[in-house]
């Protein structure tokens, strides 16, 4: 299974070339993301909203921060996503004893797809490699 990460899921939605083909190449059951990269996604709309909440002059913004959000909302009821599960968790823990300096929701991100045996796919060599036993793959290189 292939497991994209937040940035090759972001250059999917918009249209990068060798990511949507390489993604167009693969049978959607083997495909998924996160529960972590939806929460990264979510978030930064999140972000958007509240910073054009209370601005009359910046409203288009808002409404942008709000169509974004309900896109990325309908976009994931099509995608298989994958749950920070006890077996997830208990991977997120062996990493930390081990001390691997690679940030939080990157960890997650790795011990989720540890935990099912996955291949990540990400550009983020410098900070993944750094986990052990993490395969990983870059859809935009050919």
């Amino acid at each position: 299974m292939w497991i994209l990460d937040t940035d090759h899921l972001s250059l999917f939605q918009n249209t990068h070339p060798l990511v949507t083909q390489r993604i167009r190449q693969q049978n959607t059951e083997n495909l998924a993301i996160t529960v972590i990269t939806f929460e990264e996604k979510v978030k930064g709309w999140l972000n958007v909203i509240k910073k054009y909440n209370n601005q009359p002059s910046k409203y288009d913004k808002l409404i942008w921060g709000y169509k974004g959000l309900w896109d990325e909302i309908e976009y994931f009821k099509n995608i298989k996503l994958l749950e920070f599960d006890t077996k997830a968790c208990n991977v997120y823990a062996e990493l930390v004893k081990q001390k691997i300096r690679v940030g939080t929701q990157d960890l997650r991100i790795a011990a989720i797809t540890l935990s099912v045996n996955g291949i990540l796919v990400t550009r983020n060599r410098k900070d993944f490699e750094k986990v052990p036993n993490l395969r990983l793959e870059d859809w935009t290189i050919s």
